[in-house]
């Protein structure tokens, strides 16, 4: 690095003096003292497209800076965090276009104007009180501009603290005329400041605010009211938050933050439970049994994203401006939005195949030859999951990205392709909501059939069956609707809004699903007490439910031995039963042949 020590300025005549140093690769560093000897003017350091990686400690020792131009020096990564001690200022930093990762902890009191433009690697703000003077600011991502929203001025913030009343002497001194203003450009305190009084004090007094008890010389020179107090400085930040991504937390409302735990909890530990006992169950493995495994596990990776998303706003709440691009543009939030997608993709494909296999169960229980086999099932949902894998990495390739929003969903529409992918994906679920309207509406008409079933079991599968289309409904409707608006770029619902479907809507199904499809039913609760028994627990509810299972099981044997088919009474159990999958009811010997 040239030594600096006898350089001066020619233009002395300049308030500021002007050093350039540029287009010099073969410098990669600045080191301590390295404009140390300069005159003792003000200082503007334009430094810019050099080779510079590192910024010394002490860099700019014994300087006042008024301008410190670092821009275009692709290869800088670090400044020192005492690289600016020793000097004074800068007034104005530039650091656009430049690779560095964070700023220096000391030394930015002074600014008043940061630009950092083009700066992708610098992710993180340091704590907010350093940027004390700080009246622009124009930067790479708009979350940073978040953290400056309700920033004032340190000058400001010491004025509106002690003083309430300057509203009526705000006022006067705005509507004196022109020639009064133009004689008080010399005086720029529009009272006696030798009086030590408050501008409303009368002649007799001395108010309680005198300025020499509350500032010192130093602090008041300079200090001109109309222009500090009365028009007071605002600080601008460029480029300010957009619809997408506004300022606040990744839950934005505090009762979600409390809700989304209890959500994701309920989720992961119901279909955790749900699958420990499907797969540890010595009962074979049923067609209703293997769908269920899906379905929940399924619903288990809708709670891992819940539980995803409510750490990481647990861990930045408060401060996700300076955590928002690393979590969106990382790994992190491409894990979770892959993990949401697949999950809701392949929640709604099974949903949709058991309840085609419930309504084909019951519609051919006279055809024993029409039964779905398990080698039926394995490849039919071998299909949704490659449907649901490719539907949810398509965002890593670049149709939509999970990166438009902190909650991680695909929201980009802004190309036709990516317009297609949100459109397609909403009209499927449609579809797969109609399907499962119309098959469950196809086997309650058929469960009305007096002979097959009892009246007051006829009800009892009505309310089941609406329970199940009102918990589908309630999950897809809400969500499709204000999607497919937003698809259309018609938002009818803000981003921060959406978030309140996305805990209480989004993820009703992943709850209800192990409840309603396992967990209330008979053949679920005495698996789940012949698992606690082999671990030592709940042995005499377990007998219980092996006898009664057993005892069914013969019954129903010897009703129908003889008979080369279901009987009609065990057809209307059947029917029954279709409804408390995934395990089958007793059924008569020929209904027990092979599953595959």
């Amino acid at each position: 690095f040239p030594s600096c020590s006898q350089v001066t300025d020619k233009n002395t005549f300049f308030l500021s003096s002007q050093r350039e140093l540029c287009d010099n690769l073969r410098m990669t560093i600045i080191p301590q003292n390295a404009f140390q000897g300069m005159n003792n003017e003000s200082l503007t350091l334009k430094l810019y497209k050099n080779g510079f990686e590192d910024i010394h400690s002490h860099a700019f020792n014994g300087t006042k800076l008024n301008q410190l131009i670092l821009k275009d020096n692709k290869n800088l990564r670090r400044i020192h965090n005492d690289a600016l001690r020793g000097a004074t200022g800068p007034d104005v930093l530039d650091i656009s276009s430049t690779a560095l990762e964070s700023l220096p902890s000391y030394g930015l009191e002074a600014i008043q104007v940061l630009n950092a433009t083009s700066s992708y690697s610098l992710k993180r703000l340091p704590p907010l009180d350093k940027f004390s003077s700080l009246l622009e600011a124009v930067l790479t991502y708009p979350s940073h501009c978040c953290a400056f929203r309700n920033l004032r001025t340190e000058r400001q913030n010491l004025l509106l603290s002690i003083f309430d009343n300057f509203s009526k002497e705000c006022e006067s001194t705005m509507r004196k005329p022109t020639n009064e203003m133009l004689d008080d450009f010399n005086n720029p305190l529009p009272w006696s400041v030798e009086r030590n009084t408050h501008p409303f004090a009368t002649d007799d007094e001395s108010s309680p605010y005198s300025y020499s008890t509350i500032f010192d010389d130093s602090e008041m020179a300079g200090f001109d009211f109309e222009y500090d107090f009365c028009q007071p400085k605002v600080l601008t930040c460029t480029p300010e938050p957009d619809a997408f991504n506004p300022c606040e937390d990744i839950l934005g409302y505090s009762f979600l933050r409390v809700l989304i735990w209890f959500i994701n909890i309920l989720a992961i530990a119901g279909n955790f439970t749900v699958l420990l006992v499907l797969l540890t169950s010595h009962y074979k493995l049923t067609v209703p049994r293997f769908l269920m495994c899906n379905l929940s596990f399924a619903d288990f990776c809708m709670g891992l994203y819940l539980l995803l998303i409510a750490s990481v706003d647990a861990q930045t709440s408060g401060q996700y401006y300076n955590h928002a691009i690393d979590w969106q543009t990382g790994s992190g939030c491409s894990t979770a939005g892959f993990f949401t997608v697949f999950a809701s993709e392949l929640s709604v494909y099974t949903l949709t195949v058991i309840t085609v296999e419930r309504w084909h169960t019951i519609t051919y229980a006279m055809q024993l030859h029409r039964k779905l086999r398990l080698r039926h099932a394995v490849p039919i949902m071998l299909g949704g999951w490659l449907f649901s894998i490719g539907i949810a990495m398509l965002p890593l390739f670049g149709v939509s990205s999970y990166m438009k929003v902190s909650i991680c969903l695909p929201m980009d529409i802004e190309t036709g392709l990516s317009q297609a992918y949100i459109l397609l994906i909403l009209v499927l679920n449609v579809v797969a909501f109609i399907v499962i309207c119309a098959c469950y509406i196809k086997i309650y008409i058929a469960v009305q059939n007096p002979e097959l079933v009892a009246a007051n079991k006829d009800t009892k599968v009505a309310k089941r069956m609406a329970v199940l289309i009102f918990t589908d409904f309630t999950c897809m409707a809400p969500i499709s609707f204000f999607a497919i608006s937003a698809a259309f770029k018609v938002p009818l619902i803000t981003v921060t809004n959406s978030k309140i479907l996305l805990v209480l809507f989004y993820p009703v199904n992943s709850c209800a699903n192990p409840f309603l499809y396992a967990i209330f039913t008979k053949a679920f609760r005495r698996d789940f007490f012949l698992l606690m028994s082999k671990l030592g627990c709940c042995k005499s509810r377990a007998e219980l439910y092996r006898m009664n299972y057993f005892s069914a099981y013969n019954s129903n044997c010897k009703n129908g031995g003889a008979a080369t088919g279901p009987s009609k009474a065990s057809q209307g159990f059947l029917l029954l039963s279709a409804l408390e999958k995934p395990y089958p009811a007793p059924r008569d010997k020929t209904s027990h042949k092979e599953n595959l």
